[in-house]
C-alpha cells in the first residue's frame, strides 16, 4: 500500500502551483459512473450530482422533467493497478470485499491492467456467479 508522505504533497503541491498537472474534484459516485462510462464506451451522461454548486462550475447543465443535472465525461485510465483475491491465466478476477466497488470499474476504464492477485486457479475453476 502507498502512503502519501510529507514530500509527496510538497512535489503535488508545487507541481499544481506551475499549472504542470491539475486537480478535479469528483463525487464518489460520479467518479465509479465516470469510469465505467469509459469502459462501456458512453461518450457522456448527465447526473443531478453536483449540480448547482462549485463542482457544476463551468459545465454544461441542462434541466431535465424539471430537476437540474450536470454532464460529464467519462475518465479513461491508462494503467490501473488493481487488488483481486483470485484470477485466471484469461484475465478473469474475482474480487473481495470493498475492492468490488473500485476494480472491476477502473480495470473496464483503463487500456492496461496490473493486478496483484493472492491465488491464481485452472481455466474454468472461477465461479462465473462469484463477485
Amino acid at each position: 500500500m502507498l502512503v502519501p508522505t510529507q514530500r509527496d504533497a510538497h512535489v503535488f503541491e508545487t507541481l499544481y502551483r506551475a499549472g504542470e498537472i491539475e486537480l478535479e474534484v469528483v463525487p464518489q459516485g460520479t467518479l465509479a459512473e465516470r469510469l465505467r462510462a469509459a469502459g462501456s464506451g458512453i461518450g457522456a451522461f448527465y447526473t443531478p450530482t453536483g449540480y448547482g454548486t462549485l463542482l457544476a462550475q463551468g459545465k454544461e447543465t441542462r434541466e431535465i422533467n424539471g430537476r437540474g443535472y450536470v454532464l460529464e465525461y467519462p475518465i479513461h485510465v491508462d494503467v490501473a493497478l488493481i487488488n483481486a483475491a483470485a484470477a485466471d491465466r484469461w484475465g478473469n478476477l474475482i474480487y473481495n470485499k470493498t475492492a468490488r466497488n473500485f476494480a472491476p470499474v477502473m480495470a473496464m476504464a483503463a487500456s492496461q491492467t496490473i493486478a496483484a492477485v493472492a491465488r491464481v486457479c485452472e481455466l474454468g475453476e472461477l465461479d462465473p456467479e462469484a463477485w
